[in-house]
């Protein structure tokens, strides 16, 4: 299975990509990148909703400067991983137990067998509510999580309760596969970049660009009303005080301060409960804090590397 290389993002090198199938018969693309010689440690990269595995090659080398192999996947759904509708621009699941099964295949199947251990995670938006329901059941894949701008709740929305029941009653009404109303119409990540809300560096943001450019089929469009539907389920079960407060394992979560797709109050709330967490604002930031300018980049490292043992840079 092929990885998209482009001058402004080439793949790192010693990659092993290819893809595996779920359970429930879903094919999964993936790539693990071999840590430099002599240095053990991998940390595992779970992206957000629309995202895909080139988008963190840049990320990719910033993990193994520090010494770590890495391994990422790209939800069913997104990237080049098997697309459960017809019009592959739908954003779509039944139920986040979808992403539950993606995310212990790619453990045992990639993970577990051929990277070396200590193992670490690194998420991002979705990727993290999906990383907290698997250590939430018990799951000890990781020695310690660092979770960038968690889908905990929608800061656009002025009442979730009400937007979950509208969701809710559209798909009971049998509408699950269609577009959520007021979505953007076209390829997420090939919006302009003035008055986007994703990152303010426009380098970054064209580079991303240029990466869908090069391959129109890693691109995505807007939820269905399905997926809405799951995400509001999962995001209520998380944000109940017992479910952080139940998690054991280590966990570091930062926040962007500017962050207009997900709710920093709801992260600070869940933050609150955590029995071994840390919470971190970078001020000035938006939604997509390994995308951002590096004055904020740092910030993200620097906590990154306080936390998250055996990183020191050469």
């Amino acid at each position: 299975m092929k990885l998209i290389s482009i001058p402004a993002n080439p793949v790192p090198d010693n990659v092993v990509t290819g893809m595996l199938k779920t359970p429930d018969g879903v094919a999964l693309r993936f790539a693990r990148f071999a840590p430099p010689a002599g240095r053990r440690g991998t940390v595992c990269i779970f992206p957000g909703r629309s995202e895909w595995i080139e988008k963190y090659f840049e990320t990719v080398r910033d993990l193994r400067s520090r010494g770590f192999a890495v391994a990422i996947l790209d939800w069913r759904g997104q990237g080049l991983s098997e697309r459960a509708l017809g019009d592959r621009l739908k954003g779509h699941v039944g139920s986040f137990s979808e992403f539950d099964i993606d995310l212990e295949a790619f453990m045992r199947e990639v993970v577990l067998p051929d990277c070396p251990p200590p193992i670490f995670a690194l998420a991002h938006s979705m990727g993290c509510i999906t990383l907290l329901r698997a250590v939430h059941r018990g799951q000890r894949w990781f020695d310690r999580i660092v979770l960038s701008a968690p889908m905990l709740g929608i800061a656009y929305l002025t009442s979730m309760t009400i937007a979950g029941t509208v969701v809710r009653a559209m798909r009971l009404a049998g509408l699950g596969t269609m577009y959520v109303p007021g979505r953007y119409p076209g390829v997420l990540d090939l919006r302009p970049f003035a008055g986007n809300i994703l990152t303010t560096d426009p380098v970054r943001f064209a580079r991303n660009a240029a990466i869908l450019e090069a391959e129109p089929a890693l691109g995505l469009g807007g939820p269905t009303v399905a997926w809405c539907d799951a995400a509001f389920r999962a995001m209520r079960v998380a944000n109940q005080p017992a479910y952080a407060a139940q998690i054991r394992q280590p966990i570091l979560i930062v926040a962007a301060g500017r962050d207009a797709i997900v709710s920093n109050e709801a992260i600070e709330n869940f933050a609150t409960f955590l029995r071994a967490g840390a919470h971190l604002v970078i001020n000035g930031a938006q939604h997509e804090l390994l995308m951002e300018q590096d004055r904020y980049r740092t910030q993200l490292w620097a906590a990154f590397d306080a936390f998250v043992p055996g990183t020191p840079l050469y």
